[in-house]
């Protein structure tokens, strides 16, 4: 911890600690020596919740009711700073507030003066701030509530390795979180004990509901196991505009804006869904977007707009009215991805724009914005897809990433013909943003990266600067990666002395980026 949130605690020394959506009376204390109670049992969590710069929730649940304690620390060692809430459950949900952002903090589980759980990779990250450049780790789970063929397994195991030492910092899931109705007894048996022993004690969890978390409740209760087993932001805890609802939220995480949004859940009298699109969700989705400053929008749920896996977004009303009344509207208003799940397989789309009709109608020289593969990877028409910050109806890229639990058949149409990037296997898809650079991998469940794409924005960029003779100056490229300077340097920004005007220009590795910066050397 820093000296700045100590001395907040000491000032002010009555914290609010969310409780179940209730503002419960807490203190931060300094820990004593615990004295355990030996018939107490952690039998879910911890996992994190709502992690925002300054606060996170951390949850579990024990086998008798007790008491929750949380206790955080700079190490995994000590543990400065303790935080309670105010009610003696199973169902232990501790708000941790103060904060710094950009933070690495080590946690322990304390019940009935029973440390419950702690350890080396009982840790969090507070979200950086807006104006942070540097590389956000983000993971997507879609349809992981099962471990058909050993997809579960393989997809945790094959993310594992291949992060090593540098995982995600948050976790999104796409939907049908617990197969195959949604049951907390399913949620214990085919969620919880898959990752809670390593990611969900490390990952701030952002989930987003599919069809089977409703199974169990109804589409209209929004009462069921998943919004009993997680808590969402619902008043813009985590920045963006207030939903009111844990069925949908929005959240920033650095320069990224996200949207998790419920495809199958209804509304109102008239049991509106996603596509209705005068109906209370599209109505919040239009005024978050609205007054959203983030360089990066990513919008994720469960039912996809184009898909011919498992599932056929022609034939199915829920995909084909998505397609038809919803997506535009995000194009509209600057989405850069998004991440569904519900067809058992993967599926990518180039970068495009303007499709909302049936497969056949598909014409690659009208709705796409790039011919690329986007793969960014020195294969041929490679290019990453390039676009501009804030611009609407720029283009967006579509993913279908519904294999990380769940398997499937695939339509006699497959791929799609606006997805031509596909496969049908156990998977999930790894993203990292930094500065004005998306690159996503499908990571399968044999630790092969299957496919890649890469997004950058506001780059290739001509520009011109007076300066006088002598005078030192910077330049940098205007992308994160590679550099080829044409006076031989190879870092993303250099220092120059110039005698006399000329051209600089700075190109990546392969050969798909060039940025040509004018000095001119004004006369004395």
């Amino acid at each position: 911890m820093h000296m700045q949130l100590k001395a907040r605690i000491i000032v002010f020394p009555i914290l609010a600690i969310v409780l179940n959506g209730f503002a419960v009376a807490g203190s931060p204390q300094v820990p004593n020596s615990p004295k355990a109670d030996s018939s107490l049992q952690l039998i879910r969590g911890p996992y994190l919740q709502m992690g925002s710069g300054t606060a996170v929730t951390i949850r579990w649940r024990t086998n008798i009711p007790a008491d929750s304690y949380v206790e955080v620390g700079a190490t995994a060692r000590k543990f400065k700073w303790r935080f309670k809430s105010g009610e003696i459950t199973t169902e232990h949900i501790v708000r941790v507030t103060g904060l710094l952002p950009d933070t690495k903090y080590f946690y322990r589980i304390v019940s009935n003066n029973k440390t419950l759980q702690k350890g080396n990779d009982n840790f969090f990250r507070t979200a950086p701030p807006a104006s942070s450049k540097r590389k956000i780790r983000i993971a997507a789970f879609g349809d992981c509530g099962t471990n058909s063929k050993g997809y579960q397994a393989g997809t945790l195991n094959s993310y594992l390795r291949l992060t090593g030492n540098q995982p995600a910092e948050i976790m999104l899931l796409l939907g049908d979180n617990a197969y195959s109705s949604g049951k907390d007894s399913e949620y214990s048996k085919n969620f919880f004990p898959a990752y809670e022993g390593t990611i969900l004690k490390n990952h701030v969890l952002f989930p987003a509901p599919g069809n089977h978390d409703y199974y169990s409740s109804s589409p209209a209760s929004r009462d069921g196991a998943y919004y009993r087993n997680f808590t969402m932001p619902t008043a813009a805890e985590c920045g963006g505009v207030p939903s009111g609802t844990e069925a949908y939220y929005s959240y920033n995480w650095g320069n990224i804006h996200f949207l998790s949004l419920d495809s199958y859940g209804t509304e109102t009298d008239m049991k509106q869904r996603l596509y209705d699109t005068l109906g209370p969700q599209v109505s919040w989705i239009k005024q978050d977007l609205a007054a959203n400053t983030s360089q990066w929008v990513i919008a994720y749920w469960h039912h996809p707009p184009f898909t011919m896996g498992s599932h056929n977004s022609d034939k199915e009303g829920e995909l084909r009215l998505i397609r038809e009344n919803f997506i535009k509207i995000l194009e509209r208003l600057g989405v850069d991805l998004v991440l569904c799940g519900h067809s058992h397989n993967y599926e990518r789309s180039r970068l495009m724009h303007g499709h909302y009709g049936m497969e056949e109608d598909y014409n690659e020289s009208v709705h796409a914005v790039s011919s690329s593969s986007g793969k960014y990877d020195g294969s041929e028409n490679s290019a990453p897809y390039f676009t501009a910050s804030g611009a609407a109806d720029k283009g967006t890229v579509y993913v279908v990433a519904g294999s990380a639990g769940a398997s499937g058949h695939i339509q006699k149409d497959y791929p799609h013909n606006a997805m031509p990037y596909s496969m049908n296997d156990g998977g999930m898809l790894y993203l990292e943003v930094e500065d004005n650079r998306l690159d996503a991998k499908f990571i399968r469940r044999d630790s092969v990266v299957a496919d890649q794409f890469t997004i950058m924005k506001d780059v290739n960029r001509s520009s011109t600067q007076m300066v006088r003779r002598g005078q030192s100056v910077k330049i940098s490229a205007s992308w994160p990666g590679d550099y080829r300077w044409n006076n031989g340097a190879q870092s993303r920004s250099i220092r120059i002395r110039p005698a006399r005007s000329q051209n600089f220009i700075v190109t990546d590795d392969k050969r798909q980026l060039a940025d040509t910066l004018r000095v001119d050397v004004a006369p004395r």
